[in-house]
């Protein structure tokens, strides 16, 4: 009767371990992107005056502009944004004629602004 139970009790562990592996998630959550604060939608639009402005020259890519992409190492100047428009940790350039935000240690686009 013990052996019996023993072979059960092995028999279920071999077939548990196999479906408990399958219900584990392995791998990274994904990322947020927005995480810190960006510019209010309201304020948008002066931002957008403030930036004409300063005129800030745009920097070409050959590629698409969206958010989490990554820009280049060099050739690229990002500029603080101002306190009125909120704080943030983020800077912002224009690439391809959009104004974007940028966190500064990737050099990864969290918002297009344009």
């Amino acid at each position: 009767m013990r052996n019996r139970i023993l072979a059960l009790a092995a028999l279920a562990a071999a077939v548990g371990s196999p479906v408990a592996a399958q219900a584990q998630t392995v791998g990274r959550a994904p990322a947020v992107v927005d995480s810190a604060p960006t510019i209010a939608v309201e304020q948008r639009p002066a931002f957008r005056a403030y930036v004409t402005e300063q005129r800030v020259p745009t920097f070409t890519v050959p590629d698409r502009i969206v958010v989490g992409a990554t820009l280049p190492e060099s050739g690229v100047t990002y500029y603080d944004v101002p306190q009125r428009f909120g704080a943030t940790t983020y800077r912002y350039t224009v690439v391809n004629g959009e104004t974007v935000l940028v966190e500064p240690r990737s050099r990864r686009i969290v918002e297009v602004l344009d």
